[in-house]
């Protein structure tokens, strides 16, 4: 004891002043060291947690990045998919309006060729009739100065006949 007389030390001094030291350390072990110590363990999570969800973040965006691609992958082959289906249904709408419409011609068509024959039938009906009437006329005036009354009006019957019957042309008389 006497190397801390030297130093100048008391020995109940120095025990008053562990003590005291010792009291301090524990106080401001529980009053500041503890909250500081939880304090600093709760930024340490918020930092991590921090980390992680950036980290979770930059996987959800690289998935989303990639989820995007494939939505568009698949709205282009969908668009895709409707053009080719619209132009098939284009086309075939286009073929059969034309095919309407080549029909509806060749139906207008037969029906004028039909409407024209028939005219021309009326025509040729009515040229006969007009033939007749003036091959009559013409016989019976040729045959009054030739034959009695009563024979001519035979053989202008019988001509008649065969006229309106399709003519001489067509019989082997």
């Amino acid at each position: 004891m006497e190397i801390l007389g030297i130093f100048g030390l008391e020995g109940k001094v120095f025990i008053a002043q562990l003590i005291n030291f010792l009291i301090v350390v524990f106080i401001l072990k529980i009053i500041l060291y503890k909250p500081m110590q939880k304090m600093l363990n709760e930024r340490k999570n918020k930092i991590e947690q921090g980390l992680r969800d950036s980290e979770n973040a930059k996987i959800a965006l690289e998935n989303a990045g990639e989820e995007r691609k494939k939505i568009l992958t698949a709205a282009k082959n969908d668009a895709d998919a409707l053009t080719v289906s619209a132009k098939a249904s284009l086309e075939e709408t286009k073929n059969k309006m034309t095919q309407d419409a080549k029909n509806r011609s060749e139906q207008i068509l037969e029906d004028a060729k039909q409407k024209a024959a028939m005219e021309f039938e009326n025509m040729n009906r009515q040229i006969g009739k007009m033939s007749v009437d003036i091959s009559g006329k013409v016989i019976s005036h040729v045959f009054s100065s030739l034959f009695t009354d009563e024979e001519k009006n035979k053989v202008l019957a019988r001509a008649l006949e065969k006229i309106e019957k399709g003519g001489y042309e067509k019989s082997s008389n």
